[in-house]
């Protein structure tokens, strides 16, 4: 808490570590308090400590409530609301600077009923969170001595006693960073040295081709990526789909770049539910990065239901989302938890997908198809096909497909368990600089592999290399998805169906959206890389 000018620095003691808000005179987002001005003790949830999202309303178990009613407003934002923050008044009468001594407040009748929920929740070791002056408290329940004292933490420095540096930033994770750069380095340094030694050999026996004449050509040896240049830019199949898929990745990465600079510098992690209220608020705005980059592919490649794909982007990610979550709202509601979306969050979600999402995404597509939406491929496409020969079974695209995930996910996956613990667990993530490092890892390994991928298929004349680029970038969400069981079986103690279906509901939407940004980064880097290559050789 801090006090308004004049008034000396304090601060409520470790025991009052509950949560406050201000009143009347009080801003809760100024924290500054005159004294004896009220300080408002909210008490949000309980539920079983080993399952973090099964959450109940504070007064779900027969606890008594102090004798004051009258309070503050109280402002719920949206995220807060899709979390399940449900902040109710303790009906504690606490004064600032005010010292309280034990005592009873209330008292309360407990029968069989009530106290079998006590007895359930003992066993099932319950936990409540309470919180004061945005402060969160966490703890078993009981009745605390009440006193105010002097502290010399800054209040901008107020939050540190929540974080754990000794995890976030134990050895291991600086290994882990330090591991990665190392492999992009390696990887990135092996990439250019094979394709271009290879890609030189190629132009030099190309060239050398062209300077033949029609009976040795045709008596040479003739095969590689130059013999799909008719074909190699030929629409991919289901280039609807493809082209929404693209979209929707390049606005994930966008929404994932730009939150992440913002928690860089703000600090969200401190505020109630203002991480994801940051998210939705720039996955919206972040529209028009969708429709463009879809529109203009989607255009490019000779589709003529541009509205169709419009509303399939616009609406695939939050339609995965928003699904997933009223699946699991049905689950929460019967289990009364407070992870229970009212309704009224539910028609505000809507809302933001029809009224922003759509017409941004319209916005961006116009502007695609008329900026980037016309074909300027180096080479014309062949009216008929090529067919693709027989090639060895370790170049078949399913098989790359399934190996080109393994490096990306290689890259992140000591981050993932960080950003697990942080989520699933108590932690609080507060290292975005790490998270940034390790996006940008991880783009620069998915682009290296999936170039090497489309490389060797192109090499073996099999001109479906869009897909391709496209699902071995995208397959990373597999072993994420894989990584998230190992998680759930061998370092949490999660039990019930409630937790089990919020759990893995919510890591399939979380990496189903990493594989589709993934795909997306390979795409893009692939693509160019291809354009590159077809470029520079002289085509008849």
């Amino acid at each position: 808490m801090r006090p308004l000018p004049g008034a000396p620095g304090v601060a409520a003691a470790a025991a009052l570590l509950l949560l406050l808000l201000p009143r009347a005179r009080s801003d809760e987002h100024e924290h500054t308090y005159q004294d004896k001005e009220e300080v408002v003790l909210w008490m949000n949830t309980v539920g079983p400590y080993h399952n973090r999202q099964e959450t109940y309303k504070y007064f779900s178990l027969p606890f008594c409530v102090g004798s004051k009613k009258s309070i503050s407003h109280y402002h719920e934002t949206l995220g807060e609301a899709l979390q399940g923050v449900e902040l109710e008044f303790s009906g504690l009468d606490i004064k600032f600077k005010d010292d309280v001594m034990p005592g009873t407040y209330c008292e309360i009748d407990l029968d069989k009923e009530k106290r079998d929920a006590f007895v359930y929740a003992i066993k099932n070791h319950y936990w409540y969170q309470m919180y004061i002056d945005d402060l969160p408290i966490w703890g078993k329940y009981s009745v605390t001595n009440v006193k105010w004292k002097k502290s010399d933490v800054k209040f901008e420095d107020r939050f540190d006693k929540y974080l754990d540096p000794s995890f976030f930033q134990h050895r291991i994770h600086w290994f882990s960073i330090f591991n990665s750069f190392m492999m992009v380095i390696f990887l990135v340094g092996l990439v250019s040295m094979i394709l271009m030694r290879t890609l030189r050999k190629d132009y030099a026996r190309y060239s050398k081709e062209e300077e033949m004449d029609d009976m040795d050509r045709d008596l040479g040896d003739e095969y590689g990526w130059k013999q799909v240049h008719g074909d190699v830019f030929r629409p991919s199949s289901h280039p609807l789909i493809f082209s929404s898929l693209i979209g929707s990745g390049c606005q994930i990465f966008a929404v994932s770049l730009i939150v992440i600079i913002v928690a860089m510098i703000e600090d969200l992690y401190t505020e109630r539910g203002s991480m994801l209220s940051t998210a939705i608020f720039v996955y919206a705005a972040t529209s028009p990065v969708n429709g463009y980059f879809g529109g203009s592919l989607y255009a490019r490649q000779g589709g003529r239901r541009w509205i169709k794909q419009m509303f399939i982007g616009a609406f695939l990610i939050p339609a995965m989302v928003c699904g997933t979550a009223f699946f699991i709202n049905f689950i929460a509601i019967y289990y009364h938890a407070s992870r229970a979306i009212p309704f009224g969050t539910m028609v505000a979600v809507c809302c933001i997908c029809f009224f922003v999402i759509l017409p941004l995404n319209l916005v961006g597509t116009i502007l695609g198809r008329n900026l980037s939406g016309q074909p300027n491929f180096p080479c014309r496409v062949n009216a008929v096909p090529r067919p693709i020969p027989e090639k060895k079974w370790f170049m078949e695209p399913a098989v790359i497909v399934c190996l080109g995930g393994i490096l990306p996910f290689g890259s992140i996956f000591i981050e993932m368990y960080f950003i697990f613990t942080s989520f699933w667990a108590y932690k609080i993530y507060y290292v975005y600089g790490f998270m940034m490092l390790v996006l940008l890892i991880l783009c620069i390994v998915t682009v290296c592999v999936t170039i090497v991928c489309t490389y060797f298929l192109l090499n073996a004349e099999d001109y479906r290399w869009q897909w391709t680029s496209f699902l071995s970038a995208a397959s990373t969400a597999i072993y994420v998805y894989m990584y998230s069981f190992y998680y759930y079986f061998f370092k949490t103690k999660m039990y019930g169906l409630f937790q089990t279906s919020f759990y893995f509901g919510y890591m399939a939407v979380f990496s189903t959206a990493l594989g589709i940004m993934c795909g997306a980064i390979g795409y893009m880097g692939t693509s160019a890389f291809v354009r590159k290559i077809y470029t520079n050789v002289k085509i008849d």
